[in-house]
C-alpha cells in the first residue's frame, strides 16, 4: 500500500513526430506521425518513442517515414500546460525552442 502512494501516475502524452526530407538537413522539419504515448515524465516518454520507432517489430504499421534519428524533432503536447520541443542530438536529447520546427 505504502509503495502505491509514492509511485508516480502515468499520464497521456500527446507527441508528433518532425523529420526533415533528407537525413541530416537542418531546415524544412514536417511532421511525420503524430501519437499517444503513456509515461511518468518526459523523459521516459521520449526514450519509450525512441525505442518504438527504432526496433522493426514495435514500429506502427502506418509508419512510413525513417528510423528516429540525430537531429529529428520530437514535440510533446501538453493542452494547457504547454508544448515542449525535444532534439536528438549525438548525446540525448535536449530540449529546444520551437523556432526548429518551420
Amino acid at each position: 500500500m505504502a509503495l502505491r502512494l509514492f509511485s508516480r501516475r502515468k499520464v497521456s502524452y500527446d507527441i508528433t513526430i518532425f523529420q526533415t526530407p533528407k537525413h541530416g538537413d537542418h531546415k524544412g522539419y514536417r511532421q511525420v506521425y503524430r501519437l499517444e504515448v503513456f509515461g511518468c515524465s518526459h523523459n521516459e516518454v521520449l526514450d519509450r518513442v525512441f525505442s518504438k520507432f527504432n526496433v522493426p517489430d514495435t514500429v506502427p504499421k502506418d509508419f512510413t517515414a525513417r528510423y528516429i534519428s540525430t537531429g529529428d524533432i520530437l514535440m510533446i503536447d501538453q493542452g494547457k500546460k504547454g508544448k515542449y520541443y525535444y532534439k536528438l542530438f549525438p548525446g540525448g536529447w535536449e530540449q529546444i525552442n520551437r523556432i526548429f520546427v518551420r
